[in-house]
């Protein structure tokens, strides 16, 4: 089953790189005491992700933070090195945090998984975005096949 608002984020742990390498962080790390603006994508240096909803973040952080969003979090399933990679690609400069869940750890118990087997995929992380204050979902905007429209930043940021 799909995470609901009111849902606390399940404990997992993921990924970010740092300048000393990989780092391990725990669920309540990222989000405890914070509100938080996280968004799923299916991967990284993949096309809408590249083009749009990455960009869309980055560009809008300052407008979505001044509504009291401590953190903008985009969240795949890549590994640590390729989420570092794709930041510095787009030049996120600390606007977005790039946390990789390489096991599907997280996306499996929020009930987020995109089977892309037989792709050339494998499992991924469907396109998403919610809000999370104090590690609880306060709204969940899961995208339809192929679509783009309810986790955009401009769609997050009408919600603040």
């Amino acid at each position: 089953m799909t995470i609901q608002p009111g849902d606390k984020i399940p404990a997992a742990t993921l990924y970010e790189m740092g300048s000393d390498g990989p780092g391990g962080m725990s669920t309540d790390d990222l989000f405890s005491g914070k509100t938080v603006v996280l968004f799923g994508i299916p991967g990284a240096f993949t096309p809408t992700c590249s083009a749009q909803h990455l960009p869309g973040f980055v560009k809008m952080a300052d407008q979505i933070k001044a509504k009291g969003v401590d953190e903008i979090v985009c969240f795949a399933v890549n590994d640590a090195f390729v989420m570092g990679a794709w930041g510095k690609d787009q030049n996120v400069d600390g606007k977005v945090r790039m946390i990789a869940d390489g096991d599907a750890e997280l996306t499996k118990k929020m009930g987020l998984e995109l089977d892309l087997n037989g792709k050339g995929l494998g499992l991924r992380c469907d396109r998403f975005a919610m809000v999370v204050e104090n590690g609880v979902v306060k709204s969940i905007d899961q995208e339809g096949p192929g679509e783009f429209e309810v986790s955009s930043a401009e769609a997050q940021l009408s919600k603040l």
